[in-house]
C-alpha cells in the first residue's frame, strides 16, 4: 500500500457482496465503527490506530450485520417522496409549487405561502438533481417555519410547567430531533416542523426536561410522564420517523 494512500483522511471502496463503502478517518473513534444510513450508505470511521487496509479487511468479518442493514435500509429508502408536478404537498404553512424555467440553473422562493421551485425546463422533474433540489427547498421553508414557530412553543411549555432555558437554535441535524446544552441551550430540529403536533410538543418537553435531569434515568423519565403522559409510548412513536426520510 503506498504511503500517500495511509494519508488519505477518506476513501471509498467496493467491497464484494456489499458495494460501496466509505471509510472515513476520525480522530474521535476508539474503534472501528460502522454505520449504515439511508441515503448515506455504508460509513466506516477508522480511529487514528487502524490502517484503511486493516479496516477493510475487518470489514469483511461484519458482512452479515452490514446486508442485513442495508436490506433495512432500502426499506426506509423506498419511502423517500419522488416530487413532481401531480404532487399535492404542504408543510405546515406553505405550499409546494414546482416551475421550469428557460435557464440551467435552478432557484428556489419560499414567500407567501408557497415553496416555489424553479428548474430548468429540459431537465425531468424526477431527474435525483431536481428531486434533490427540491428538497433542499423544502428544507428552507422548514428552516423559516422552525424559526418562527418553535421558540415560541418552547416558551410556552417552559412557562406552564415552570421549566429554565437559556436560548432556542434551530438546527438542520442529520441524528437528532433535539438536544439541551450542559447550560440548558435548548438545539431543535428544523425537521420537527413535518412530525405530527404531539410528537413535535414531546420533542421540546424531552429537552426541557434535561435542563432539570440530564441523564435518561428513571427520574428524567417519571419528569417527563409529569408533563406529557406516557413518554416511553411518544418516544416509540417518534422511532418511525426518520429525518432525512422525507
Amino acid at each position: 500500500m503506498s504511503s500517500s494512500f495511509l494519508r488519505l483522511s477518506s476513501v471509498n471502496l467496493h467491497i464484494d457482496g456489499i458495494g460501496k463503502v466509505l471509510f472515513e478517518r476520525s480522530d474521535k473513534a476508539k474503534r472501528l465503527s460502522i454505520s449504515v444510513r439511508p441515503l448515506k450508505g455504508v460509513r466506516v470511521a477508522v480511529p487514528p490506530h487502524i490502517s484503511f487496509e486493516k479496516a477493510e479487511q475487518l470489514i469483511y468479518t461484519k458482512a452479515d450485520w452490514i446486508k442485513e442493514h442495508q436490506s433495512r435500509m432500502q426499506q426506509q429508502e423506498e419511502k423517500v417522496t419522488v416530487y413532481t408536478h401531480e404532487s399535492d404537498f404542504k408543510t405546515r404553512f406553505h405550499t409546494l409549487r414546482l416551475l421550469t424555467h428557460a435557464r440551467y440553473d435552478m432557484r428556489c422562493v419560499v414567500e407567501q405561502g408557497y415553496i416555489n421551485v424553479f428548474y430548468p425546463a429540459f431537465k425531468d422533474v424526477r431527474d435525483p438533481d431536481v428531486q434533490k433540489f427540491i428538497r433542499k427547498s423544502i428544507e428552507e421553508a422548514y428552516r423559516k417555519e422552525a424559526k418562527q414557530y418553535l421558540p415560541q412553543r418552547v416558551a410556552y411549555f417552559a412557562e406552564k410547567f415552570g421549566f429554565q432555558y437559556q436560548s432556542v437554535f434551530i438546527k438542520n441535524a442529520k441524528s437528532r430531533w433535539g438536544s439541551c446544552s450542559h447550560n440548558n441551550n435548548i438545539n431543535l430540529n428544523l425537521h420537527l416542523m413535518r412530525l405530527p403536533d404531539a410528537l413535535c410538543d414531546y420533542v421540546i418537553l424531552h429537552e426541557l426536561a434535561h435542563t432539570i435531569e440530564k441523564n435518561h434515568g428513571p427520574n428524567f423519565w417519571a419528569l417527563l410522564d409529569r408533563v406529557c403522559g406516557d413518554s416511553k409510548k411518544l418516544d416509540n412513536k417518534l422511532k418511525a420517523f426518520r429525518i432525512s426520510i422525507f
